[in-house]
């Protein structure tokens, strides 16, 4: 007996040290805390998701709604943009938070008896103490609540599928890849090196010995012809002799090698992106036409927006929606996208989450037009003293790139790169230095030939004792033809004083 006490009390002892620790790992990881509400978070969908820093700090009840990527069920956590933006405020204003997905899945609206909705209908109820979600900042809202600094900057989009707005190819689509200005350039071009080639075969020894009984091959039309087959990459005659005519065909030669390739590389792009075959650019483009359907969210801010607007065309598109209200409003913002993908349908919303749509399904795009400049923020209740504090973290993120971070990771996809890199023709900018390039091997071609007739000039003017420049000079008119129809009227006279 006596050997046995000292032996149960090491193991009573053991026991109770092990309690101890456990209890204490317990209290000291946030994330042991937060996993028996994030089940039941992902089993009711309205659960509540809490996280904390430690004891004593306070705790805030947070309002959200499921929407990707704000805020999205993943396994038995919550994640996503306002997730991660909320841990952030949480970390930097050392406050704890207990995360609720709004109970009627709406933004807020005012009901047709008064009330409010969604989550501004949460806050103004005490039912929860901030918003944390795609809440767009309106004036009827900011009146029964008080919103921070935006963290997202948007506008209203047109969200339309490509395939149900391609039109047909113009007669001149082959000319699209380049830009007028560049066409125009390239035909300058063509017709000076075809003028330089002809002038410096002309002015080279090399090419013809004697111009007076000779005839040079490289007449103007041949040396059309000779920079035409260089455009379509074949070799044509007559073949250059001379080191500055062949200075001129191969700077011309490489000048075609790299405009054709930025041709094909380009009309390429022209075919594949089909960016110019959208004949809705505007939403006066969507009004006029009778193909699609067109809604927005029902109660959303984006309604409200056309509802009020004093513009004729926002007129028009708040009349058609309520008109057919049963038949283009839709609940959710996943329902919209999906009916964009499945139907004749075009969806009025938010850009920024068009955006990530059209990142997402890479067969649907977003009209260029952008109306109703606004943000998103974080909805607090009336005199609440974290609605400063909160807009100060909200700054303070955005100046250390915190919240460009936050976007970039939650909005990045490969179709998101295709869409930045949109085609478009290509302008002189773009080839200013190939076209530097041909006029800087030209010039060139020109100085070698020069060089070429005064050496010619030079050994002429020894054996006839004359001077170089008169020599000089007169290779240049006689290659040039400039005596041509002086000399018969001088040989005419000859023969009469005879």
């Amino acid at each position: 007996m006596d050997k046995g006490l000292p032996f149960a009390v090491c193991v009573v002892t053991a026991l109770l040290l092990l309690r101890e620790s456990s209890q204490a790992g317990e209290e000291d990881d946030p994330e042991m805390l937060a996993a028996p509400t994030s089940v039941l978070s992902f089993f009711g969908w309205q659960g509540i998701d809490s996280r904390g820093q430690g004891e004593g700090l306070p705790t805030l009840t947070v309002t959200t709604i499921l929407e990707d990527p704000y805020v999205m069920v993943r396994g038995a956590e919550l994640e996503g943009y306002c997730m991660d933006l909320l841990r952030a405020l949480a970390e930097m204003l050392r406050f704890q938070y207990r995360v609720k997905v709004v109970g009627d899945g709406q933004y807020g609206a005012v009901s047709a008896g008064g009330n409010w909705t969604g989550m501004i209908g949460e806050i103004l109820r005490r039912e929860a103490d901030i918003a944390v979600a795609p809440l767009t900042v309106t004036s009827a809202r900011e009146e029964v609540v008080s919103f921070t600094t935006p963290f997202l900057q948007t506008g209203i989009g047109i969200l339309l599928r490509k395939d149900t707005v391609s039109q047909e190819m113009s007669f001149f689509h082959f000319l699209s890849p380049f830009s007028k200005e560049t066409w125009t350039g390239l035909l300058f071009a063509y017709l000076l090196t075809c003028c330089c080639l002809f002038l410096v075969a002309r002015l080279s020894p090399c090419e013809w010995n004697e111009p007076k009984s000779e005839e040079n091959h490289f007449t103007f039309l041949n040396s059309l012809w000779f920079g035409a087959g260089a455009l379509a990459l074949q070799g044509v005659t007559p073949r250059p002799q001379a080191l500055s005519v062949r200075v001129v065909a191969v700077v011309w030669w490489l000048f075609t090698l790299a405009l054709l390739a930025a041709y094909i590389a380009n009309f390429t792009a022209l075919l594949s992106s089909g960016s110019e075959q959208l004949p809705i650019q505007t939403f006066e483009d969507l009004v006029k036409q009778r193909n699609l359907e067109f809604g927005t969210l029902e109660g959303s801010s984006t309604f409200y927006f056309f509802k009020n607007s004093k513009n004729p065309i926002h007129q028009m598109i708040y009349e058609y929606m309520e008109k057919r209200r049963e038949h283009v409003l839709v609940k959710t913002y996943q329902e919209a996208v999906q009916r964009v993908m499945d139907s004749n349908y075009a969806f009025i919303g938010e850009s920024i989450s068009q955006d990530l749509a059209a990142a997402r399904h890479c067969n649907l795009i977003r009209a260029p037009e952008l109306i109703g400049a606004r943000g998103f923020g974080i909805a607090t209740t009336q005199a609440s003293p974290w609605t400063k504090p909160l807009s100060i973290a909200v700054l303070r993120l955005r100046e250390l790139g915190d919240l460009d971070y936050l976007r970039n990771k939650w909005w990045e996809s490969s179709c998101l790169r295709q869409s930045r890199d949109r085609w478009s023709p290509l302008e002189p900018p773009a080839l200013g230095g190939l076209f530097l390039a041909l006029g800087i091997g030209l010039a060139l071609g020109v100085l070698a030939a020069l060089a070429e007739l005064s050496n010619s000039s030079r050994l002429t003017a020894g054996h006839a004792k004359k001077s170089c420049c008169s020599v000089f000079i007169e290779e240049i008119c006689t290659r040039l033809r400039i005596k041509e129809k002086a000399r018969p009227s001088q040989e005419t006279a000859g023969k009469a004083n005879a």
